[in-house]
């Protein structure tokens, strides 16, 4: 962007705040008012959290906020904090106690922890899921963390699988990929171990970690990553799937048509040793040294692996290598297509780097961050790689080094941070990368410009920043030049604005047929209206542009469910309203209703389609221990047809009952009614389903 317009959008974004509104807080769409993850689940799948708020939230919840110990950073990382406020209470709390208003430690409860030193405490969840279609045991996980002792803190998460694959390994016989038939297994994915001291920390497990504005390395999802945070975090199951995971002709017609719950699933980050010291170095200056190593054994999706021998050397990622086949053994003489599905612990990847940090206040500072990781291929006899489209960089080894800074003063935030990644893919090598924020904030206001350059060769499998999006390569963080406005506004007593333009296109270097230059659009904007507790309206609009005057070319890739993250090639546009109301009728009923209409233009489809939703909710708390909720959910994809896109109603019905003063129970049951036409749909429509998830956690 030029630096003459750059400066101009400066200004007037100072001048604006200046003399403008008060603003609102956080990045977050919604400030939720909710009792656990199953709660934050229902607010995702009706589109009122995105797919990263709703990450950062939940590991926000298992990492918990202390809030009389908590840095800057972890402060803002909680809902409906702007950095004002956060300087506020920073400047009081060494006056006296109470960060947080009673209003607030109420709203955030689900995310805050106090920690007494010298005292055992800690939580135990025990989760399930299943569905009335399912023909074997549900899956379970078990999280426990405990600590406070000597500055000692411990976790595991532990699942029993019913679908677990062997290990791949390529058959002496055959020379082909197999995996041994899926079985029951205990797992134990996630551990650690940490000590806290006053000048130090050393972790010694699974663990997250993060730095600076999350472009040279983040796995935290946080929007202000400090350093490296256990993790113990596993998500439920999704969606359907069938039981069969062979070729449809080994499987009974029984197995080919029946559904089962799949089984949980987890991150798989970084599993080793990492550690921190801090130290005055003058007075008014300290600094900060973290250093982390890493072993974990990673899965790919079937459609990310590629075997050289059977694609040849000189077609290596080529687009035209289809993905190996595996086969599974049923006997001596017959192995059988594996259906496509994530592999489990196809590579193992060492890694290892750090972070240095010099603070010269909490408002400013400078670090360098540095790592480097190389895939390990334990298929004996075999030649493996990753597919182009693959997350990580083909070739061998990978990593990124960088610089990140910050500074601040009165109203005026500025952070930046600028990497280099490098890699060993033909043709690759790395490139540069760049990301500057500048928020002005005020007490209930904030006003963000975010400025990106992701080069077309930056191939970051460990970048958290913001993008876009589309993928290259299996990456979002790559081949971008964007620009983000967010304008967030609140008055308690009166009313709430939020809203969001975010443009950016591809660099014009021609690597990519049919993209250089293209051009890309998001904006939302949502306002809702506080005054009465017994009417409180609220109005979203969407908007999104891709590929303005141009076709965005996008590859393809083999549809699976288990998809963490769906290629979002953003071709076309999209224009959506919401409307929504929500009634306090007591404090312990409330209603709310919801109706959204949006117009979908697809490249090289005929038409334009309508999409429509509805939703109906209520809640009630006759007693303090107890609360109820149920909702009504319609979904259309095509309000014109019923033969292909999603359309289906979702009745769900939510239980929370706090059996003794630290053990609560949580049951979520759903009912799902596929809406298609059976005689004109070209797949049959699914039978209802009746879907369940079960809790129970344990605070001590």
């Amino acid at each position: 962007m030029p630096r003459f317009l750059v400066w101009c959008l400066h200004g007037w974004l100072g001048c604006w705040l200046l003399g403008a509104w008060p603003v609102w807080a956080a990045p977050y769409e919604v400030e939720p008012e909710v009792d656990g993850e199953l709660e934050l689940l229902a607010l995702l799948e009706d589109g009122t959290l995105s797919a990263e708020t709703w990450a950062a939230l939940v590991s926000l919840r298992r990492a918990g906020v202390e809030p009389e110990q908590a840095t800057r950073a972890a402060l803002y990382a909680l809902p409906g904090l702007t950095y004002a406020e956060v300087d506020a209470r920073l400047e009081r709390r060494s006056a006296w106690p109470g960060v947080l208003t009673d209003e607030e430690r109420r709203r955030l409860a689900p995310f805050l922890v106090g920690r007494a030193p010298g005292t055992l405490s800690g939580d135990a969840r025990l989760l399930t899921a299943f569905a009335l279609s399912d023909s074997m045991l549900p899956p379970m996980a078990l999280q426990v963390l405990a600590g406070g002792l000597a500055g000692l803190r411990v976790g595991v998460l532990a699942t029993w699988a019913r679908r677990r694959l062997g290990t791949l390994r390529r058959d002496t016989r055959t020379r082909s990929l197999v995996v041994d038939a899926p079985g029951s297994a205990v797992l134990l994915p996630k551990f650690h171990a940490q000590w806290t001291g006053a000048r130090a920390s050393v972790l010694v497990g699974t663990y997250r970690l993060g730095f600076g504005q999350r472009l040279t390395l983040d796995t935290t999802a946080l929007p202000s990553p400090e350093g490296f945070l256990p993790d113990d975090g596993v998500s439920p199951p999704g969606t359907l799937e069938r039981e069969c995971l062979l070729a449809s002709a080994s499987c009974s017609e029984a197995e080919r048509e029946a559904d089962v719950t799949p089984d949980f699933r987890w991150d798989e980050g970084f599993r080793g040793v990492a550690g921190t010291v801090r130290g005055t170095v003058s007075p008014g200056l300290e600094l900060s040294l973290t250093g982390f190593g890493s072993y974990q054994s990673r899965s790919l999706q079937r459609s990310a692996v590629l075997d050289r021998a059977t694609c040849g050397a000189s077609r290596t990622g080529a687009s035209g290598c289809e993905a190996p086949e595996v086969l599974v053994p049923l006997s001596r003489a017959r192995l059988e297509p594996l259906r496509a599905r994530t592999l489990p612990g196809v590579f193992r990847e060492w890694a290892g780097g750090g972070n240095a940090a010099l603070t010269l206040s909490p408002r400013a500072r400078i670090g360098v961050t540095g790592w480097a990781a190389r895939p390990v291929w334990p298929v004996k006899g075999a030649t493996l790689d990753f597919q182009s489209g693959a997350r990580y960089p083909t070739g061998g080894g990978f990593g990124a080094v960088g610089l990140d800074a910050a500074w601040g003063l009165g109203a005026v935030d500025l952070f930046f941070e600028g990497s280099r990644s490098f890699d060993s893919a033909p043709g690759g090598g790395g490139s540069w990368a760049a990301l500057q924020r500048t928020v002005l904030s005020g007490t209930g206001q904030e006003v963000e410009l975010a400025l990106r350059y992701y080069g077309r060769g930056f191939a970051n499998p460990y970048s958290g920043a913001t993008s876009g999006p589309d993928l290259l390569e299996g990456q979002r963080v790559r081949n971008e030049l964007g620009a983000r406005l967010r304008y967030l506004y609140r008055n308690v007593e009166r009313w709430r604005f939020r809203a969001q333009v975010d443009g950016w296109t591809l660099p014009a270097d021609g690597a990519v047929k049919g993209t250089a230059g293209l051009t890309q659009l998001r904006a939302s904007a949502r306002v809702d209206w506080l005054a009465w507790p017994w009417l409180r309206p609220a109005l979203q609009l969407e908007a999104r542009e891709a590929g303005l005057g141009q076709a965005l070319a996008c590859s393809d890739m083999e549809d699976s469910a288990e998809l963490e993250e769906v290629p979002a090639c953003s071709r076309g546009s999209r224009w959506g309203v919401t409307a929504r109301v929500r009634s306090e009728l007591s404090e312990s009923v409330s209603v709310a209703a919801q109706s959204g209409y949006a117009r979908v233009v697809e490249p090289g489809s005929p038409r334009a389609r309508d999409d429509g939703r509805a939703l109906v909710e209520l809640k009630l708390r006759p007693v303090e221990s107890l609360r109820l909720g149920a909702r009504l959910q319609w979904k259309d994809e095509d309000l014109a047809e019923r033969t292909r896109l999603r359309q289906e109603v979702r009745t769900t019905v939510d239980l929370g009952w706090t059996l003794l003063s630290s053990t609560t129970a949580r049951g979520r049951y759903a009912w799902v009614v596929d809406l298609k036409d059976a005689r004109a749909a070209k797949t049959p429509p699914d039978a209802p389903r009746h879907l369940f998830h079960l809790e129970v956690e344990t605070r001590f």
